[in-house]
């Protein structure tokens, strides 16, 4: 607990005790005490920076608009496994035991994603090497896995874009050969996990799946990768079943600019869309009160992020877990 909140504590008990502090406090007063001891609701953001050959960072708001660094700005964890050994795209969900689990591209022409889990996102387990891909010998890539947990079954959906030659003739000779679709796997553990399948054909490349949850309603936004003709934009689409996304999508979201690595968060009363415009090395986003209604604001303005923020993952926590972090870039170990 911050100091802030130990000393209202304080002031709170003598207030209500007149110093004294009861046995057992009377209900109005446990209510009260409550409203202190509860965590105030933040929110962290997992990305990278240059290739990620240094690892994950992570930055934090309190509204959504503002966002800055912790940890210094430095990585908080080094990359360790796959043969190039980078941690790109990193997406982190928390299950409902409290433990963050994270994965990650580990380069760009393997077979495999990273994983690794924490309790605090600063102690981590050992990286492990997922080859989800490892019965297709002639994959191209394993990019940007995203993880999506279903908390009705404790189930994590593993979703992430390959490209395998032959596949898909109808949309190929796009990208320079790439020609993704997206693919997935379930775990309940990330120690079994389900026969690979493919999870997402729309009938072009696509890659950076990113599924949020809203009333009964799963909304995936993704990117169109296809280069002829081009498109490099985000769209969404939306089904009440996970795996029975229509292959039809929206109209692009983004605008001209190339845009890719959507991720999005309800925040008050809006859920915010994020994604990296990496051409021009800066981030976008846009808000909206009703996914269904689809009523989009520029908010480009509004917003501020940190310089060289690439492709990640928004996601809520408590601000004990960001009180955590910022103790950590106060003394590094």
């Amino acid at each position: 607990m911050s100091l802030k909140k130990l000393f209202t504590l304080a002031c709170a008990m003598l207030f209500l005790t007149g110093g004294m502090v009861h046995a057992n406090p009377p209900k109005k007063e446990k209510d009260f005490l409550s409203t202190i001891f509860k965590n105030d609701p933040a929110y962290l953001f997992c990305y990278f920076t240059g290739n990620g050959e240094d690892g994950l960072h992570l930055m934090y708001s309190y509204d959504g608009l503002i966002w800055k660094t912790l940890n210094n700005g430095n990585a908080l964890l080094k990359p360790t496994v796959g043969k190039a050994k980078l941690m790109r795209d990193p997406s982190i969900v928390r299950d409902s035991k409290g433990v963050f689990h994270m994965v990650w591209t580990t380069g760009w022409t393997e077979n495999n994603i990273g994983y690794a889990s924490s309790k605090d996102l600063i102690h981590w387990s050992e990286q492990k090497e997922l080859p989800v891909m490892a019965n297709e010998p002639n994959v191209r890539n394993t990019w940007a896995p995203e993880l999506f947990y279903k908390k009705s079954t404790k189930t994590f959906f593993i979703i992430w874009a390959s490209t395998i030659p032959g596949r898909f003739p109808q949309t190929a000779g796009n990208d320079s050969a790439y020609n993704h679709r997206l693919y997935y796997t379930t775990t309940k553990d990330f120690v079994k996990f389900s026969k690979t399948k493919l999870f997402y054909d729309p009938g072009f490349s696509v890659i950076d799946a990113f599924i949020l949850k809203q009333k009964c309603t799963y909304y995936m936004f993704l990117k169109n990768e296809n280069e002829n003709p081009v498109e490099k934009n985000i769209r969404v689409v939306a089904s009440k079943r996970i795996r029975k996304f229509p292959v039809k999508v929206s109209e692009p979201l983004t605008g001209q600019e190339w845009a890719e690595g959507p991720t999005a968060i309800k925040i008050g009363k809006y859920v915010y869309l994020y994604w990296d415009k990496y051409r021009n090395k800066r981030y976008g986003a846009m808000r909206c009160r009703s996914l269904k209604e689809a009523k989009w604001e520029n908010i480009n303005d509004l917003v501020r992020f940190p310089a060289g923020v690439r492709h990640g993952t928004a996601f809520k926590v408590n601000d004990d877990i960001i009180h955590g972090l910022e103790v950590l870039g106060q003394n590094p170990e």
